[in-house]
This record gives structure tokens, sequence and C-alpha cells, in this order.
């Protein structure tokens, strides 16, 4: 055998080990997911389905790669014993929807990653510094930004021209001082709160 091909034979018995581990599963990443509505909700079953699709996506297959923790709570005091529970268990990750959620998830813990969706205002509700360096261990999307109220009442009035009142509707309990359900019945005239 010439030297060439012995060192080229000796080079990929080499390399043999790290194609082999190269081919191991990697380590599996625990995210857990704390949503406050209830596991049949309809809401919460099409968000889950698009959130196991998102990750598909990006080639995380729940079983091989990734591993998920729900948590399922409607009312304050499950949400805050499922965020404890979520906090113990040490995910890679935490999803959380809703400022209730974020907020239990805070005071269960300051290190494990927060990433949020469908919150409203986060830097009013201190779950972040701001949306541009959020800090701490918690970031994501926000729902609705108070600057845009303005905008709200624009296309309103674009869309409905003789609009004279809107009603808003507040719940002081939401960290973010908005509750998301405006509830308005059109008159001929104007726009009632109902």
């Amino acid at each position: 055998m010439i030297r060439r091909d012995f060192i080229k034979l000796l080079g990929g018995a080499g390399a043999w080990p790290l194609a082999a581990n190269a081919q191991q599963p990697s380590r599996v990443r625990r995210i857990g997911v704390l949503v406050n509505l209830a596991a049949d909700d309809p809401e919460t079953q099409a968000r889950t389905g698009a959130f196991l699709q998102g990750l598909q996506s990006f080639g995380w297959e729940i079983g091989r790669n990734a591993r998920i923790e729900y948590r399922w709570a409607a009312d304050a005091e499950s949400i805050r014993k499922h965020a404890s529970e979520l906090a113990a268990l040490a995910p890679d990750v935490i999803l959380a929807n809703a400022n209730p959620t974020v907020l239990a998830l805070q005071q269960a813990t300051r290190t494990l990653p927060i990433v949020f969706v469908a919150v409203i205002d986060p830097v009013a509700g201190g779950f972040v510094e701001s949306l541009a360096r959020p800090g701490g261990n918690a970031t994501g999307f926000t729902s609705a930004e108070f600057g845009m109220s303005a905008k709200w009442l624009e296309l309103l009035k674009e869309l409905i021209p003789a609009l004279s009142r809107v009603a808003v509707l507040q719940d002081p309990g939401n960290p973010g001082g908005y509750h998301s359900s405006q509830l308005f019945r059109r008159s001929p005239q104007r726009l009632e709160s109902s």
C-alpha cells in the first residue's frame, strides 16, 4: 500500500467516531408552556397546533429533540401553582401567554428564560425594561401597545364616520391596565358601550 493511501485510510478511520457522534440524537430540549386558558378551549387548541407546526418547521420534533411540559390554568391560584411547577422542572425555556402567566412565572423564577406572546404592554406590566432592550429573563411579542390607541380611534372613525363616542373597558387587576374585551354596539348616530 502506498503511504498516501495509508494516511487516507488512517484519517478516515479517525473520522468514523466523529461521524458516529454526529448521528447521535442531540440533547432533548425541554420547553415549558403555561397558558391561562382551558386545555380543551378551541383557541388554545389552535394556538398549540400553530406552535407545534412552527417548532417542526425549524426541525424540532417532539420526542426526538424536544419535550413540552404543558400547564393550563384559568384562575390566578392555578396559574401561580403551575408557574412554580414549571420553574421547578427547570426547562430550557418557558412559553407564556398573557400578562397573568408572565407575572406568575417571573415571581417563580428570575433565571429561566421566558418568552411571552399575547401580552399587553409588557413595559407597563413590569415584565421588561423596554421593548428594544428587554433585560431580565423575559422577552417576547406584545399584542397591544398603548401608543397605538390613537391609530385604533382613527381606524374606528374611518370605519364608522358617524362615530361620536367610544368606550374602553379597563381591568385594574391586569398588570397592563387594559382588558382586551371591548364590547361596542353600533347605533345610527353613535357607538355605545354595552
